[in-house]
């Protein structure tokens, strides 16, 4: 059977062997028992850049279509980039044959919303699979009463429209689906399934980067953004004292547009910025550290956020600011880590965590534990596969 795979925000698609994503593993399963074929873009959102050439190896056709691309993630011009390129998949699928299903990863909406109209009016089965909630997203950063509503109202209404035609819908947290469910009004076939990692593959990345074993190493990955409060970090760090500084260095892996601003406020810290790594550099450093942090600004649309599976999979102990629900439920069903909603809950956290070995074991523990229940793509994603089977 044909099965399209339509995925913006696909990751490099220039080697497959080693793009940890969800997308590229998910069409790995598919691809041993389907025809299958991966639609994209020709644009790196991560490190805003175009692709050179896409896998030529891998076991399915891969196609990258243009976009203009955008160098703000909120921007007029990223939603501009986002329709020339609705209008260009469009285009492509009315020029192929018809597959019998597509499995279309949202954002964008632009995209959604024209592939949803194309499997509809060619009575296409259409599997949905929501990784972030627009508008919700842009709200987070453009919140004023009233107002905020009105301009939205477009995208609010395509999603709406998206979330109201598929056969399936799939999701990265029960979260969402219950935010899904509220705007549709009506309970779709669905299913969730948390970010994750494949644990036997993450067990045997390692990093020629060795890290002090004298020191207690916390650790943030991911965006450098507006939605992380890596300064309520910094904040905390300043009033330890001297001696407990000197016990540790806090590793950041990742970039974004708060890079420089974040390298400012960390003057004088022992911070230190290794920028965007590969999959398997970044697992070989995080499984050297002995804390991760997660500080989600208030108001985040987050909810099972990418980072928080690597950090579980390595075993370590989560000091969490996000005010996710779902996520806190984990926190404490599992007993990985400490809740925090200020910088003095979290800084008494940093000075347990520190100063207790025993606790922190424990949590780290706890930590791994949650990570092969929860976030083992083996036991998560095969689920996925058999949704797309029944289907077909």
């Amino acid at each position: 059977m044909k099965v399209i795979m339509i995925a913006q925000y696909i990751g490099d698609i220039s080697n497959t062997k080693i793009n940890n994503g969800r997308f590229v593993y998910l069409a790995n399963r598919i691809s041993q028992k389907h025809d299958l074929e991966i639609i994209s873009t020709n644009y790196y959102h991560q490190k805003k850049s175009y692709f050179s050439k896409t896998d030529d190896k891998a076991p399915y056709k891969i196609t990258l279509l243009n976009e203009p691309g955008y160098k703000k993630n909120i921007s007029i011009k990223r939603l501009i980039s986002h329709k020339v390129l609705a209008k260009n998949i469009l285009k492509y699928l009315k020029s192929i044959e018809k597959p019998d299903l597509v499995y279309l990863a949202i954002p964008s909406l632009s995209v959604g919303n024209v592939v949803t109209q194309y499997c509809s009016k060619n009575n296409i089965k259409l599997i949905l699979d929501v990784q972030d909630l627009w508008p919700e997203a842009f709200k987070m950063v453009f919140n004023i009463p009233v107002i905020s509503n009105l301009i939205f109202y477009p995208m609010e209404k395509q999603s709406k429209y998206i979330y109201s035609n598929c056969d399936y819908l799939i999701s990265v947290s029960n979260t969402y689906l219950k935010i899904i469910e509220s705007k549709t009004h009506k309970k779709k076939m669905n299913y969730y399934a948390y970010l994750g990692t494949e644990k036997s593959t993450f067990d045997k990345y390692s990093s020629n980067i060795k890290l002090d074993p004298d020191k207690l190493h916390i650790v943030y990955i991911g965006t450098l953004g507006a939605s992380y409060d890596l300064g309520l970090v910094f904040e905390s760090m300043n009033s330890l004292d001297l001696e407990m500084k000197n016990k540790m260095d806090f590793i950041i892996i990742g970039d974004g547009p708060e890079r420089q601003l974040f390298e400012k406020k960390a003057s004088g810290l022992p911070v230190h910025f290794f920028g965007l790594l590969n999959y398997e550099e970044m697992v070989g450093i995080l499984k050297q550290c002995d804390i991760a942090v997660n500080p989600i600004r208030k108001g985040s649309a987050g909810s099972i956020i990418n980072k928080v599976g690597d950090y579980a999979m390595a075993g370590l102990p989560v000091i969490n600011t996000q005010e996710c629900i779902e996520y806190r439920n984990l926190v404490n069903e599992y007993e990985f880590g400490i809740n925090c909603d200020n910088v003095f809950e979290f800084t008494s956290a940093l000075e347990m965590l520190i100063n207790d070995d025993s606790k922190r074991k424990k949590y780290g523990d706890n930590s791994r534990r949650c990570g092969i229940d929860k976030f083992d793509r083996n036991n998560t994603y095969g689920k996925i596969v058999d949704i797309i089977d029944s289907l077909l």
